[in-house]
């Protein structure tokens, strides 16, 4: 499959599909005239990677996991234990911005908000 098709059956722009393949996330073959081509299961892998990246996964973490999940001989169990990791990743991070958010909010009316909590030097 040519670039120009798999970009449209993917909703994509031939930009991010050349993006993917710089990155490595996809792989094509050139033909004798310098065009790609794209194996079709790569449209597959494309709807994945959008998927991916909805549920708030970076390019850098589908890369990672990719093969893994592609060679797991139950995908479901291994799609399953990254999206649990990625849960207790967010997780962390709500703490985290609980902790900040509460932090900013003693600061407020403090007179300079970026004053250590506590000292009114």
């Amino acid at each position: 499959m040519r670039i120009g098709e798999l970009a449209a059956q993917a909703g994509l722009s031939k930009d991010t599909v050349r993006f993917y393949e710089r990155i490595g996330l996809i792989e094509g073959r050139r033909l004798s005239n310098g065009y790609r081509d794209f194996p079709p299961e790569t449209l597959t892998w494309l709807h994945y990677v959008r998927t991916a990246q909805t549920l708030g996964f970076t390019l850098a973490e589908i890369a990672r996991h990719g093969a893994d999940l592609r060679h797991a001989p139950d995908s479901a169990e291994a799609l399953s234990a990254l999206l649990a990791d990625k849960i207790r990743i967010i997780d962390a991070r709500m703490a985290e911005l609980t902790a900040l958010r509460a932090d900013l909010t003693a600061r407020v009316g403090t007179g300079c908000p970026l004053r250590a909590t506590g000292t009114d030097a």
